[in-house]
């Protein structure tokens, strides 16, 4: 069975990005900053061996529309080389990418998790955009959290754990690799105290 994991930089302070996110600004003002480990040049190894990783696990990606629509022209591609799969209000056709397809869902975020497993071939799901991780926490469905901590801190933008109400939540953390960058942090979520699971 397919693991459901978030792959996120976030600033010390707590933001996936800055504010402002737009089409020109993807990442938010200043928020570009979070990924100065994917962009450095030369690349550390750490960093590296962590980017590989996380593209050789991914086999599906579930995102938001806003991350979609703010993205799409920045990767000129899926931006994982595998079928994604977008949770949206509005139905549309797939589209078709030069590495892989974008499907539109609207029956919601369990549907989309479903859909990706079918076609993971055992790999990961992987989770993209603040509002799909947060409902896959709330829900229940998320497995583990992969994440790369920024030494910055940005003062404002998109937050990327809030909105999960009151319930308390164990992780396990499983994994930590610094770098000059960014800290690798990787937790799991304590499957005893998951409220549900998917079926």
């Amino acid at each position: 069975m397919s693991k459901v994991v978030l792959h996120v930089t976030m600033s010390l302070d707590g933001f996936m990005a800055g504010p402002d996110i737009s089409v020109e600004h993807p990442m938010g003002r200043g928020g570009l900053r979070l990924h100065d480990w994917i962009l450095h040049t030369p690349t550390d190894d750490v960093d590296a061996g962590v980017a590989q990783e996380v593209s050789a696990s991914t086999g599906a990606v579930v995102l938001g529309r806003r991350t979609f629509d703010v993205g799409v022209e920045v990767w000129q591609d899926t931006p994982f080389p595998v079928p994604c799969f977008v949770l949206t209000h509005h139905a549309r056709s797939r589209r078709a990418m030069k590495s892989g397809t974008f499907t539109f869902v609207t029956q919601g975020l369990e549907s989309a998790l479903r859909q990706a497993e079918a076609v993971a071939d055992g790999k990961d799901v992987t989770l993209m955009g603040a509002d799909v991780a947060q409902q896959a926490l709330r829900a229940g469905l998320l497995d583990e959290i992969n994440l790369q901590l920024a030494p910055v801190l940005l003062g404002g933008g998109r937050r990327l754990f809030e909105h999960l109400g009151t319930e308390h939540l164990e992780l396990e953390r499983t994994r930590v690799l610094p770098s000059p960058l960014v800290t690798h942090l990787r937790f799991q979520v304590r499957r005893d105290l998951l409220k549900t699971r998917r079926t």
